[in-house]
Order: structure tokens, then sequence, then C-alpha cells
């Protein structure tokens, strides 16, 4: 008994001193917070890791792309996009101008959070895009560069610089235009073509103090991933005919639902669209192009089966025929295709009932020919010469 007790004296005496040492390195730790009886702690690492607001950790990395393996990458091509805020399509990126009501355009978000050390930006190297540690600006650098008034935020420090502009000096109203990179990956084992927005650029549009057409200036670029946890979070009007915000920046960008003219593709010589093919009409075409390959690519893999065969003519028939109505009853000539298939049609309808009936009809009787007497008064023979008398 003696001995138990002797036990269980020293356990207490360890645990006594135990207990404060480890509550003191909880506190310096992080914060305790108690939800449910549950105590939580969240100690700095992961603290400093959410350094957007509403912004967790896991959200952070749920956001983050995964690359494709090399292994599993058939094919892949990088295209560059240029998106005019003037065209109705690209107008949620513009809108508002100023904050209204915790709504924020697209480039005042990415300021807010470029001067408040929670994403890196990179140099604009005009086609050869690098985005490691060297060739990150500083944002210092970035605002004097392009005139933009600020003054050092709280909490700055010289490895961690925060800067602090105000909304009237933010140049929103400047940026009415972005580039974007997209890269087009199929992936052989799930034989699906991925489509991603990889960086973003605004594009400030200055004119000069006389006035004339305004200069575009690239900004920097920016990683769409390290926007997403944001972006996902800002809800925007994509028309007017619904008042209902229903879609984020985030879906905007995902869904394809911006009209995005191809400037630029990767390519050797890293030239430009508009220097590989000078003339207007050329390049239009050679844009369609490109669009029509990427968003068919998958098409040319696999081999139609009979019966989207037998659909697809059946369409073709059919959109044949409704032409010809719409341009009868309209009182103008069919196209020559839609006449010429037609004409052929019904010659082969023709040629088909020709010969089913030339089966069907019976053979015609022959005409006898009348027998033709001889004339003693035109035959060419000497009369008997018993018959004289």
């Amino acid at each position: 008994m003696k001995r138990f007790l002797n036990a269980l004296f020293l356990t207490l005496a360890v645990a006594c001193f135990a207990l404060p040492a480890y509550a003191q390195d909880n506190a310096d730790d992080g914060d305790e917070s108690k939800s449910s009886g549950v105590v939580r702690r969240t100690t700095k690492k992961k603290k400093a890791a959410a350094k957007q607001p509403g912004v967790t950790p896991r959200m952070e990395e749920f956001y983050i792309h995964k690359d494709i393996s090399d292994a599993d990458m058939e094919w892949m091509r990088v295209i560059y996009r240029s998106l005019d805020l003037s065209k109705v399509q690209n107008a949620p990126l513009y809108y508002p101008e100023e904050p209204i009501d915790n709504q924020e355009n697209l480039f005042r978000i990415i300021m807010r959070l470029l001067t408040n050390d929670q994403i890196a930006a990179y140099e604009y190297l005009d086609g050869r895009e690098i985005f490691t540690d060297q060739y990150r600006i500083k944002v210092k650098d970035m605002l004097e560069r392009f005139h933009i008034p600020f003054a050092n935020a709280k909490g700055s420090t010289n490895k961690h610089p925060k800067f602090k502009i105000e909304e009237s000096d933010v140049p929103a109203n400047e940026v009415l235009s972005y580039y974007i990179l997209e890269r087009w990956e199929f992936d052989r084992v799930s034989n699906q073509m991925h489509r991603r927005v990889e960086a973003l650029c605004p594009v400030l549009h200055r004119s000069g103090d006389f006035g004339g057409e305004a200069v575009r200036y690239p900004m920097f670029w920016v990683k769409f991933d390290a926007l997403r946890p944001t972006l996902s979070q800002q809800y925007i009007f994509t028309t007017d005919d619904n008042n209902f915000a229903h879609y984020t920046y985030d879906d905007f960008f995902n869904l394809s639902m911006y009209d995005g003219e191809i400037y630029k593709t990767r390519n050797l010589r890293n030239l430009s669209m508009m220097q590989m093919f000078p003339d207007p009409d050329e390049l239009k075409r050679a844009q369609d192009s490109i669009d029509y390959r990427l968003n068919h690519y998958a098409d040319g893999l696999w081999v139609p089966t009979r019966d989207e065969l037998a659909k697809e003519a059946k369409a073709k028939k059919g959109k044949k025929k409704k032409g010809t109505e719409v341009a009868s009853r309209d009182g103008e000539e069919p196209d020559e295709e839609v006449a010429e298939g037609e004409e052929a049609e019904e010659k082969s309808s023709e040629r088909r009932s020709s010969s089913s009936k030339r089966g069907k009809k019976n053979k015609a009787p022959k005409v006898k020919q009348p027998k033709v007497k001889n004339n003693s008064a035109n035959s060419s023979a000497t009369r008997s010469v018993r018959r004289r008398k």
C-alpha cells in the first residue's frame, strides 16, 4: 500500500510541474478558441499561411492547379488572348468603376491583394513569361513606374512591404483591356481536353499630354491560381436581364464567359499574329482557324459510329430542305448547292420510276403486214402462148 501511495504522489507531482510549461508553450504558439467545450489552437504558422481575409489554407490548396504529368500529356498549346472591356461580354470585369456594396471590379481586387503582399506579380516580358522569383517585381517600383500615389501601410516591413492607395488614386478607369494566358492540354489518361487560364495581365490605356490615340502599357502578370480563392467569393452581374448575381469571377474565367481575341501563340520566333499575318483578312482567317482546331481537336481522334453518320446525314438533308423552303417563301432563288442536290435527287427518282414502268409494261403485238397481190399488168413475166387464139 505504501508503494502505491508513493507512486501516486510522484505522478501527481510530475503533472503539477509539467502542466504550467505545457500551457505556456501553447499560449506562445497561438490563440485558443472554445466552441462547444472543445479547445482549438491555431499556430502562428497556420495563421500566417491564411494571408487573404476569409481564405483558409485549405481553400488555397484546393484552388492550386495540379499540373498534368508529362508522361500523361499528349498535346499542349499556349494561347494569348486580349480581352477588350468595351465589349458587352467582358463588361463584368470593368464595372462597377467605384466600390459599391462590397462589389469591386477585377483590377481593384488585384491591386488590393498586391499592395497587401498577399499575391506576387511578375514582369511582362512580351511572350517570354517566366513565373519565378527572379522575375518577381517590386510593388513599390511598379507603383512609381506608372505614377500611382501610395503610402506605407501599417505593419509594413522591409521583407514584407505593404502600401496604402486611396480609392480615387487607383487607375481602374484606365485599365480597358486584359491579356490572358491560356493553356490547352490533352490528357491521354482521361482522353479529355483541358483549358485553363494560367495568368492575367492588366493593360493601361493612357493618352499623352496632347491627346491622340491611347497607348497600351501592360503592367504585370499575376498567376490566376493565386487569385482564385478571392475571386471565388466575389459575385458579379453577367447580364442586364437577370439582376441576381449568381456567377463569380472564378466562374467567369473557368466557364469561358469572356470574349477574347487571339493576338499571339507560343512559337519559336516569338512573333505575334499581326507580325505573322499583316493582312487583316488573313489575320482573321488564321484566328478563326486556331479557334476551330482548339475546340474540335478531340473530334478527330475517334471514328464516328453508324448512328452518328446517319444522324449527321439526316441533319444535312433537313438543313438543305429548310433552306429551299425559306428561299421559295421569300421569292429568292435557292442556293446553288441546294438546287444541285435537289436536281440530282429528282433525276435519280425519275430514272427509278421510268425503269420500273418499263419492266411492268407489256410488249405491243406485232402488226401483220397485208400481202400484196401480183397484178398481171404490173408483172414483168410473159404470157403463155397456148392461151392465144
